[in-house]
């Protein structure tokens, strides 16, 4: 007897999977249940609105973005804390895409042929400098660096160019050397832009990692330059250097206060953005006055906090008086990102200190659920001012 597989149905198991392993939820049949509810929608919709796809992506519209400038007017639409598969109809998706077997846990043996791009001396040193401050490659050995950017090819942007659209299969990932870049979202058949980059960052990441289509669409305003990096060298060196770091940061992420609240799907997105930087001691991690830029848990070591404040007498006005100490598990940075005011403190390193850093685009995007804890603790900050200046005008207008 032969039995023949349904056209489709490859490609549908295919989807499902995709999402399980991403969102590891703990009741697969309730998952699958409303995973595939929201496809049969999805359909419908798509075929009594003319063919018009319809894109969901957790609620996140900046999800797929890391480095982006967002705009600060974004409602609830941000909100991360109810589970939203993608609503994609994957039968129109590119089957190579949803199909792709790789395995970044699978210790293979690497015989595929490396991508090289040949480039100037002129040209590596451009793209050097754009990649200084990417979080992804920060967790990189030289080698392993060294052949992201032998692989990365140079891509020149006119003004209102197309650089990703929204649905598409991912093939590349970009990092912008300059330029300016809307950051379009379609939702309920209207389109809003949500965040810009200037002149930095990088966009595309997600869509490769998870083999989920293209949550936004990113156009050039001006022209430009981007630096490209093709999909299969991204999954064979950065896709699994990242699952490592998956293995390394898991369960610390798991055992930090803070994050407790957040689902286990919402702290692996967490550990896919975060970077890890080493100070010795002495070494000053954050300064007073400066702007917000990242937000810190410490992983092993010891941060002290401390502070010149403005309550203090001309005499004792440049002296730096401790306020606090954080150890592991503990976290500092937030109160700038969640204000939108400069630094009120400053931070150094007692020892050797390992921080997880995370930068402000990401902490937005997937801290939401935890901001209310963190509001909470500014009420404390200022007791503790209080108590110490008789003042907590340092919280209020923070700066040298």
């Amino acid at each position: 007897m032969s039995i023949e597989i349904p056209p489709g149905l490859t490609e549908l198991l295919q989807g499902y999977t995709v999402e399980v392993l991403r969102h590891r939820p703990s009741d697969l049949l309730s998952f699958a249940a409303e995973y595939f509810a929201r496809l049969r929608d999805a359909r419908d919709q798509e075929a009594a609105g003319g063919g018009r796809r319809v894109v969901s992506f957790d609620g996140e519209p900046m999800q797929t973005e890391s480095n982006g400038e967002e705009e600060p007017d974004r409602g609830d639409e941000d909100s991360d804390s109810d589970f939203e598969p993608p609503v994609v109809n994957r039968y129109n998706r590119r089957v190579s895409v949803c199909a792709e077997a790789f395995n970044p846990d699978e210790e293979e043996e690497d015989t595929e042929q490396r991508v090289v791009h040949p480039k100037t001396d002129e040209q590596r040193c451009r793209l050097q400098e754009a990649c200084k401050d990417i979080l992804l490659f920060k967790n990189l050995d030289q080698e392993q660096l060294s052949q992201v950017l032998d692989a990365m090819f140079e891509r020149k942007v006119k003004p209102q160019e197309h650089v990703i659209d929204q649905g598409d299969d991912g093939d590349n990932f970009y990092v912008i050397e300059r330029g300016l870049y809307d950051i379009v979202v379609a939702k309920d058949n209207q389109s809003r832009c949500v965040g810009c980059y200037d002149n930095h960052g990088s966009f595309g990441e997600l869509a490769l990692m998870y083999n989920t289509p293209r949550a936004a669409t990113i156009v050039a305003t001006t022209e430009g330059a981007l630096w490209g990096l093709d999909r299969v060298t991204f999954r064979r060196i950065i896709l699994k250097n990242n699952a490592k770091k998956r293995k390394t940061y898991e369960l610390f992420i798991e055992s930090v206060p803070l994050l407790k609240s957040l689902e286990a799907s919402e702290r692996m997105k967490i550990v896919d953005v975060i970077g890890e930087k080493v100070y010795q001691d002495g070494e000053r991690i954050i300064s007073q006055g400066d702007k917000a830029d990242c937000f810190y848990i410490v992983e092993s070591g010891e941060v002290k906090i401390l502070i010149k404040s403005k309550t203090m007498t001309s005499k004792e006005a440049n002296q730096e008086v401790e306020i606090a100490r954080c150890h592991r598990g503990q976290y500092f940075g937030e109160l700038a990102l969640v204000t939108n005011k400069p630094r009120a403190a400053s931070a150094y390193a007692v020892g050797e200190v390992k921080c997880l850093v995370m930068d402000v685009q990401a902490f937005e995007r997937l801290l939401g659920p935890c901001m209310d804890i963190m509001k909470r603790n500014i009420t404390h900050y200022e007791e503790q001012l209080v108590a110490m200046f008789g003042s907590s005008m340092d919280l209020l207008d923070p700066g040298n």
